[in-house]
């Protein structure tokens, strides 16, 4: 058993756990618009947790290729009463799709109990946030930002470029106070990446397990999957569970979808094969 606790609640890791999508914003690429209102994000949360979700995600910033940015009280405005109304409701982990400090700390005063930030915590004053909440984080790589992200990125050795930023950052977190532990490392498909970059990191998840921390994958529906079997985005759920098999098969336990209910029946039955003796 490998538990982390996530504020109030703890996960056993060494089991595979399903991290539901809910983007509270008008833009996301796949489902923008469709839960920016309270009562449909309740719906959706609660559909998501009834389906096996041991987490729910909410993001208030739209990260996709191209996205634009929004204010600090935009998101926080998106965010925080949807984090409150389901911790209300709810008898679940809630993390938070974030980078910014005021919606990190108005989160975990709400009862988040994960910091999921695609940019490291490397925006200013994330990383004190984080310190100050106390709870688990997942840093995630982006090559650049997301209005430039996808034009033409280039990596030495992506496997190993990748590696290396999560461990610098996994350094600055340690500097700052924040115990390896709370620590949780997403190599970032889709995040500036082209096909051959996303297959590769892939192909190399277990040496991401290797560093010592837990693996989120988030590649849900994400264009690797469109590109490689010619297909919309309403389309790539199967393409989609084949890539988090795959993932889980070489360490990866935290899967960051779209589909609930499909994924938890893949990956219970994965891990129950895993255990038999």
């Amino acid at each position: 058993m490998s538990l982390m606790l996530f504020g109030d609640k703890s996960l056993d890791l060494s089991l595979p756990h399903v991290m539901g999508i809910l983007n509270v914003t008008p833009d996301s690429f796949s489902d923008g618009g469709a839960f920016d209102s309270l009562e449909a994000a309740l719906r959706q949360s609660e559909k998501m947790i009834e389906e096996g979700a041991s987490i729910i995600d909410v993001g208030g910033e739209s990260t996709r290729p191209g996205a634009a940015p929004v204010s600090t009280q935009q998101e926080i405005d998106r965010v925080l009463p949807v984090v409150e109304a389901i911790k209300k409701r709810f008898d679940t982990i809630v993390s938070v799709d974030t980078s910014t400090p005021e919606v990190i700390r108005g989160a975990a005063l709400l009862g988040a109990g994960l910091i999921n930030d695609v940019r490291a915590l490397e925006r200013e004053g994330a990383l004190q946030a984080a310190v100050e909440t106390l709870l688990p984080i997942c840093l995630m790589h982006m090559k650049g930002v997301p209005q430039t992200m996808q034009r033409q990125p280039d990596y030495a050795a992506v496997v190993d470029d990748v590696m290396q930023y999560l461990l610098s950052r996994v350094a600055e977190c340690s500097a700052a106070g924040i115990d390896k532990s709370r620590l949780i490392l997403d190599p970032g498909i889709g995040f500036g990446k082209n096909l051959p970059h996303n297959l590769s990191l892939l192909h190399h998840t277990e040496k991401f397990k290797a560093l010592g921390f837990e693996i989120l994958i988030g590649l849900s529906r994400k264009t690797m999957i469109g590109d490689v079997l010619n297909l919309p985005v309403e389309e790539r759920l199967y393409g989609t569970m084949g890539a988090n098999a795959s993932a889980y098969a070489k360490g990866a336990r935290i899967f960051r979808v779209h589909d609930v209910r499909p994924h938890v029946e893949m990956l219970a039955l994965m891990s129950r094969i895993e255990r038999e003796v």
